[in-house]
């Protein structure tokens, strides 16, 4: 942590690693002696290091997606996630030059790029796609926004994601990356959780509903025995099943509770 966000602490002397400067490239090839220069003072090519990564803390998004909570210092993962809304997120993305696959995000469109090196630092070969913008890592962090009760900043990037595929340049069914319907746009489907707060326990048949929005909502929820709807009507939860069984004894509902900052 660099006081902002997390970064990458780039090591690789007195470890038990290859020496990236004799190492040989794919073609078998020994580097040049100025790649070796730069690669013995910034290490291995294709890091980060000083970047802010919008999936840098992406196992606390999977831990609180699984209802295991968070699993850092809250201030620390609140900290990392503004910040990558802060600098990488882009509104116009005309005088971003992005060298490897600018189609996915570009020109007066807007997007989340992978990465950022707000403070400098940005190694001379960082990793590959780090220019490009890919829906399912802006879902991953909108949600994780929301999650942590940034509503407005997470609903910001959907709106930026959905603004490019809208049906007139880009399919809204194919959010396409390394290939058509790619699978990492699915986690799009932690925006209900980040809204609704919704969770299921199966062992215990508790359903929980904890909003991160204020008033009446209609949310989908599927189980592993059903699926259906779950919200909040008239102030008072309720879940309806559609097909199958969402066995529960109870619901724990907690309104939302706007603050102030």
């Amino acid at each position: 942590m660099n006081g902002e966000y997390f970064i990458q602490k780039v090591q690789w002397r007195g470890l038990r690693a290859g020496d990236p400067t004799t190492a040989r490239q794919l073609t078998g090839d020994s580097y040049p002696p100025e790649a070796r220069e730069i690669l013995k003072e910034e290490g291995p090519k294709y890091q980060y290091a000083k970047g802010c990564l919008s999936d840098g803390i992406l196992g606390s998004w999977i831990a609180r997606g699984c209802s295991l909570g968070g699993i850092i210092d809250p201030q620390m993962e609140e900290s990392h996630l503004l910040s990558v809304y802060r600098n990488n997120l882009k509104r116009d993305l005309s005088s971003h030059t992005n060298p490897q696959r600018p189609n996915y995000a570009m020109g007066k469109e807007a997007g989340l790029l992978l990465c950022s090196w707000p403070n400098g630092g940005e190694p001379s070969l960082p990793f590959p796609y780090s220019n490009e913008v890919w829906t399912g890592i802006e879902y991953q962090v909108a949600s994780h926004l929301m999650m942590t009760g940034h509503v407005r900043e997470g609903l910001e990037i959907v709106r930026a994601t959905r603004d490019r595929y809208d049906g007139k340049t880009c399919n809204p069914y194919n959010e396409y990356e390394c290939g058509h319907w790619y699978a990492r746009a699915m986690s799009s489907y932690a925006l209900l959780q980040g809204l609704t707060g919704a969770k299921y326990d199966a062992l215990e048949h508790i359903l929980t509903i904890a909003p991160n929005i204020a008033g009446d909502f209609c949310s989908f929820l599927a189980t592993n025995s059903g699926y259906g709807t779950i919200g909040v009507k008239n102030g008072k939860p309720f879940c309806y099943v559609v097909s199958g069984t969402i066995p529960y004894k109870q619901i724990d509902y907690t309104a939302f509770k706007e603050t102030t900052s």
